[in-house]
């Protein structure tokens, strides 16, 4: 007996049902048996740079500590913080009356030498002189006629005794004036005090030793003073200095000459360009920090003293070179490691050559290809079916890091 139509659509239905649970089953099963998908990047070539970062301070060649020579009261002082003096500037003065009347003193007795004794010495050596000529006169004569026999012996005596007197005065007239002629003795004794007490004098105003910008003062006026007290610190003039304390991992990048971009930060939209031009020969046990100084050439008008800036110092680029995550790195060994590469979805191991690191690319010199799939994170097993769930590179692959110093600054 046929089936009826009811029946026909029944049995249908049932069947659609089997099938479409076979279909989900199926499809459940196929879910569940494939690979795990894991990231994995495309191996690509980029333009790669390695910086040392690190954050320091700006500075100057040198602080010079400006100080009174005496013991004094301040009665005037000229300059304030800020203000850029030359070498041999003012800065100050002390009250100088005592001194001031021994330096005037000193002048008058050198004028005196030489408007009085030295005239009153000459015109008594040109008297001795004419005396002495007198008497060798009178002794000639007395000679002469005592040896004609119209003479004593008595006034023969005197002559040569006047003559012999006549001479002692005209050599000590000679050594007076020779005492205070020009050059001589009293007038280089005199001199010496003149000098002494000008020097003496002198130190009641306080020059700047240098040239540079007056960074602090510690005096007003009344302040009274004394020997070696620290009055004005001036910053000498130079070329401007970045002090970074650079972790001690990063100084094996680090070179003479390498260039820098800085930035302040008072000024983050500003940068300028700087230098290394100076590493020091140890490093600080305490911070583990080495000292390194970037010569700024052309510092802007903005850079202050003792201001915070950040420096990129680039330490090696490399362009159009391949490049692998670091995080793709397994067993690295120097220039050598193993990345697991993606080849007929399998993880494969495939060993490569390294050669500028960063912190988050490396350069690969050998061992890839571009277009390559390689595998990151740790998890995945050499050999294990896998599918990749491709990311891009990291963003600092157009400016990798090599290493960085958030330490804090030493001697702020």
């Amino acid at each position: 007996m046929p089936a009826s139509p009811k029946t026909s659509r029944f049995s249908w239905s049932r069947l659609l049902w089997v099938l479409l649970a076979l279909a989900v089953v199926a499809a459940v099963l196929w879910w569940r048996s494939r690979p795990p998908e894991v990231a994995g990047y495309r191996i690509e070539a980029r333009h790669l740079v390695q910086n040392v970062v690190a954050t320091g301070y700006v500075i100057t060649p040198s602080r010079v500590q400006v100080a009174s020579e005496i013991t004094g009261t301040v009665v005037k002082r000229l300059v304030d913080r800020g203000e850029h003096v030359k070498a041999g500037q003012v800065l100050l003065e002390l009250r100088a009356d005592q001194t001031t009347a021994q330096l005037e003193q000193a002048r008058a007795a050198l004028r005196q030498l030489i408007e009085q004794t030295r005239p009153q010495a000459a015109a008594a050596l040109a008297q001795a002189r004419v005396q002495l000529e007198q008497a060798e006169r009178d002794y000639k004569r007395a000679q002469g006629v005592f040896d004609a026999g119209g003479g004593s012996a008595q006034q023969l005596e005197q002559a040569q005794t006047a003559l012999r007197n006549a001479r002692q005065q005209r050599d000590s007239a000679q050594a007076a004036y020779a005492a205070v002629a020009p050059g001589g003795a009293q007038q280089r004794v005199l001199e010496a005090a003149l000098r002494a007490a000008s020097a003496v004098n002198a130190r009641n105003v306080v020059r700047a030793g240098v040239s540079g910008v007056v960074l602090s003062r510690n005096v007003e006026v009344g302040d009274t003073v004394t020997p070696g007290q620290p009055l004005f610190t001036l910053a000498m003039d130079g070329a401007t200095e970045i002090l970074l304390p650079v972790n001690e991992q990063s100084i094996g990048h680090l070179q003479i000459g390498q260039q820098a971009r800085c930035v302040a930060d008072a000024y983050p939209d500003r940068s300028f360009k700087a230098q290394v031009n100076f590493l020091a020969p140890q490093v600080d046990r305490t911070t583990g920090t080495l000292e390194v100084r970037l010569r700024v050439p052309d510092p802007p008008a903005w850079l202050k003293q003792d201001m915070t800036v950040s420096a990129d110092i680039v330490t090696a680029q490399r362009e159009s070179t391949l490049v692998v995550p670091n995080e793709a790195l397994r067993k690295v060994d120097g220039d050598h490691a193993t990345v697991l590469v993606l080849r007929d979805g399998r993880a494969e191991p495939q060993q490569v050559r390294l050669g500028l690191r960063g912190l988050t690319l490396t350069q690969v010199t050998s061992g890839l290809t571009a277009g390559e799939a390689v595998i990151g994170g740790a998890s995945v097993q050499a050999g294990e079916r896998v599918r990749l769930q491709r990311l891009p590179l990291p963003a600092a692959a157009a400016s990798a890091t090599a290493t960085g110093n958030d330490l804090p600054v030493p001697g702020r």
